[in-house]
């Protein structure tokens, strides 16, 4: 331990937690300084919904503060099947099943659907949490290059015939460090095609895209979608959206849900003011869409790459590891709350600071963010 927390501290890679005091929707304490937060994932600002919050504190009142067991003992109360039932009828399918997180969720999904002798075929920039759940999955795993669909047709031609008892694309809708889309419909034509099976996790979507705001996939005959509440939810937890017959598999095979105490019942009130409020947030989405398309083409004409990005997640990219702290601590010491993304989260020369925008950032936000990182550049 001495001697890789040594390593870190000399190579500027020790992580450290702060303080944090959230004013509002996009504004927090940190250390005790006030800071307008462009690295939130709470993209529609519901953290700090009235609605959210007074469901919140009404499951409080009728069921206690804790679930007091898993689901399969006796923490599925009552509120359970109403909720799922709710999310099965926005996402379009036949059943969901709510999780206890997103993480939690994928190292404990893929596990359960694979063998030996299965065949996953992952997305080269997945999140770490399916990058887990492949390994702890016990198969093989092969990457295809970042949503090159050709490579993964190929990869898929090629498996065809060597006897895998299953082959599984693994994929996340919206990737949470770049802030770009995979073809949702191509990757179902795909699978369709070679028989293989099709998870998307749809964490950054969720409540963003998609058909009132139900993520990429909804509409689309994608096998297995995981996401979370959690982000754009603006409190906590995961979903799948599924097939009953699988729900009904998960709930006997998924070690996440056998084994995990259910979600306290103030989380579960959240999430069912949530799934009330996202569907008429299209004037929030619009607006949201709206800014990051102007904050994104803003920093490009002002000569900053945003990569691939099409979201409201914007990578401001800078390469060295160095930088992307100099300009993270530059802005912080400015007022502005950035995170610098680093390897291992990010490729080796691929540091980057990285925005994330809520419906709550008004233009003025968004103008002394790019005021800010205008500055930067002149004073180097």
């Amino acid at each position: 331990m001495d001697a890789e927390l040594d390593r870190r501290i000399h190579s500027r890679q020790l992580r450290v937690l702060r303080h944090m005091l959230p004013l509002n929707g996009i504004e927090t304490r940190v250390n005790g300084r006030a800071m307008l937060n462009f690295s939130s994932n709470d993209y529609l600002g519901l953290s700090m919904h009235p609605l959210v919050r007074q469901r919140s504190i009404e499951f409080i009142h009728q069921y206690g503060a804790g679930a007091t067991a898993s689901r399969l003992i006796c923490g599925n109360y009552d509120y359970y099947d109403r909720i799922e039932k709710k999310l099965a009828r926005l996402k379009q399918v036949e059943a969901a099943l709510v999780m206890s997180s997103g993480f939690q969720t994928n190292i404990s999904v893929i596990p359960a659907l694979a063998d030996r002798d299965s065949l996953i075929l992952s997305d080269l920039l997945n999140h770490n949490s399916l990058v887990q759940g492949c390994r702890l999955a016990r198969c093989k795993v092969a990457v295809y290059r970042h949503n090159d669909l050709g490579h993964l047709e190929q990869m898929l031609a090629q498996n065809s015939e060597k006897g895998f008892s299953r082959v599984f694309i693994v994929t996340e809708s919206v990737f949470s460090m770049d802030g770009d889309q995979a073809d949702i419909g191509a990757l179902v034509a795909l699978a369709e095609r070679f028989n293989a099976f099709l998870v998307v996790d749809e964490a950054h979507a969720t409540g963003v895209l998609g058909h009132l705001g139900m993520g990429l996939s909804c509409g689309h005959d994608v096998d297995l979608v995981i996401g979370t509440f959690g982000k754009a939810g603006g409190s906590f937890g995961a979903y799948l959206a599924c097939s009953e017959k699988m729900k009904q598999y998960m709930i006997n095979c998924c070690s996440g849900l056998i084994y995990s105490t259910a979600l306290p019942p103030a989380v579960m009130g959240a999430v069912d003011a949530a799934l009330e409020l996202i569907p008429a947030m299209d004037a929030q989405r619009n607006a949201l869409h709206a800014n990051a398309d102007y904050l994104r083409q803003t920093l490009q004409e002002m000569g900053w790459s945003t990569g691939q990005s099409s979201t409201q997640i914007i990578p401001v990219m800078i390469g060295k590891e160095s930088e992307a702290l100099a300009v993270s601590e530059w802005l912080g010491d400015n007022g502005i709350l950035i995170a610098a993304i680093r390897p291992p989260t990010v490729p080796p020369g691929a540091s980057r600071i990285r925005l994330s925008l809520s419906a709550r950032h008004t233009r003025d936000h968004i103008d002394r963010l790019l005021d800010m990182l205008d500055k930067w550049r002149f004073k180097q």
